[in-house]
């Protein structure tokens, strides 16, 4: 579900509980937080082509 106001999602095979990560699209690029600490909390920045190399390298 993504929060319509801020742009941040859960991966839609997150399980139903606090232990995930969150992501959102921000111009050119993405940004992941820990969905337990919302603010403040750190947030990983990536480029776009670096996100994608990290999705392809996670599937089986």
């Amino acid at each position: 579900m993504t929060d319509r106001h801020t742009g941040w999602f859960k991966s839609s095979f997150s399980a139903n509980n606090s232990s995930c990560v969150e992501a959102r699209f921000a111009g050119p690029r993405v940004q992941l937080r820990d969905s337990k600490r919302r603010t403040p909390g750190p947030i990983l920045e990536f480029d776009r082509t670096a996100w994608a190399v990290f999705l392809r390298s996670q599937r089986g």
